[in-house]
């Protein structure tokens, strides 16, 4: 494994909070970041020590960002996958390009789960309104969940249904000529647990936590997870196996369904996550340094949870407002300078420490 040494410039594919707050992590450990994404003043943009404003398909531009950078990582999937092979081509790129082609369609993401004997929800692959049809007689559970294979996040993208539902209107609501169909799974918890593998094979897993959506976006997570201590081990051995499978260098998300003392796979996500936010104050590494420590093949730091309790709260659109009612002694803020308020979008976070 090349190790990438601080005074090094990582080159990060683009301009969210997730990778403002891998900046500043690689600023900490002496590290130079170089954002790539298709609008200036982007929160990565704010704090990154250069920047390339270009789309993700500028062959051109992308050449002169590599040409510029030490390592190569991204901080959402929505990339076209093209893009980052082409990078991959003269550079070093942490987690590779498959990594991402997988992660970023829901149907080779379940179906590689699937295959190396991981549980996830039944699905079915729809790509027409007769594929939808059949598959909605065919489910065994009450409802159901259509989502876009790509794109869409927060709740986006995303359709529920039963078996009386009007397949045709819903296929056209959907817009989309390639769509997959979960059966809905009745879970206990949902959790989450972030995982940071190396090229040699080492592993770093931080505690799971427990998540609580609202209106399909993450609007708290907590750590440790309030769950039996059984399934929080079979949770990170999962984790470790899908990063083993992938060959994942980097760090990755995996959130869980729980069902009893179940476990199905629900997403994968190769880079920083929402519900791994509450680390930057409850643990003495955060997940965005065990990031930038593993793409660049430095030793993992220590992931214990260094309080009793964490709780995440997600500033979701206007929530940003009202943040002195809930900036309270215990409380960690966490703002990400977007300049416009919309609704559903995450603005910050903040970290109550017990």
């Amino acid at each position: 494994m090349k190790t990438i040494n601080p005074g090094a410039t990582i080159g990060i594919i683009g301009g969210g909070q997730l990778g403002k707050m891998s900046a500043e992590a690689a600023k900490k450990l002496g590290y130079n970041t170089h954002i790539f994404c298709p609008k200036d003043g982007e929160p990565a943009t704010l704090v990154s020590d250069k920047k390339t404003i270009a789309e993700y398909n500028d062959l051109s531009a992308l050449e002169k960002f590599s040409n510029d950078v030490d390592v190569i990582s991204f901080e959402f999937e929505n990339i076209p996958a093209k893009s980052v092979e082409f990078l991959e081509r003269t550079n070093i790129v942490r987690p590779s390009w498959k990594v991402l082609e997988i992660s970023q369609n829901r149907v080779k993401e379940k179906t590689f789960i699937k295959n190396i004997g991981i549980k996830v929800a039944p699905f079915y692959e729809i790509k027409n309104e007769n594929d939808l049809e059949n598959a909605v007689n065919d489910i065994d559970a009450q409802k159901a969940i259509l989502k876009t294979t790509e794109l869409g996040y927060d709740g986006k993208g995303q359709i529920t249904l039963d078996k009386n539902s009007d397949t045709k209107e819903i296929w056209k609501k959907i817009n989309t000529n390639e769509a997959i169909l979960e059966e809905f799974v009745p879970f206990d918890a949902e959790i989450s647990v972030i995982i940071a593998r190396n090229t040699n094979g080492e592993k770093s897993s931080f505690p799971p936590a427990r998540n609580i959506h609202k209106n399909g976006i993450l609007d708290i997570s907590i750590a440790p997870a309030d769950i039996d201590a059984l399934i929080q081990r079979n949770a990170i051995s999962i984790a470790e196996k899908i990063a083993d499978s992938l060959d994942l260098n980097g760090l990755m998300a995996v959130e869980f369904f729980v069902v009893g003392d179940e476990l199905y796979v629900n997403e994968i996500a190769p880079r920083p996550h929402n519900s791994g936010h509450w680390t930057m104050d409850g643990c003495q590494t955060s997940q965005f340094e065990q990031f930038i420590r593993a793409v660049c093949g430095i030793p993992f730091g220590e992931t214990k949870i260094i309080a009793n309790k964490i709780t995440m709260k997600n500033l979701i659109g206007e929530d940003v407002n009202n943040i002195e009612k809930m900036n309270k002694e215990n409380a960690r803020v966490h703002l990400y300078g977007k300049k416009e308020v919309k609704s559903g979008r995450k603005m910050g976070h903040i970290n109550y420490v017990e």
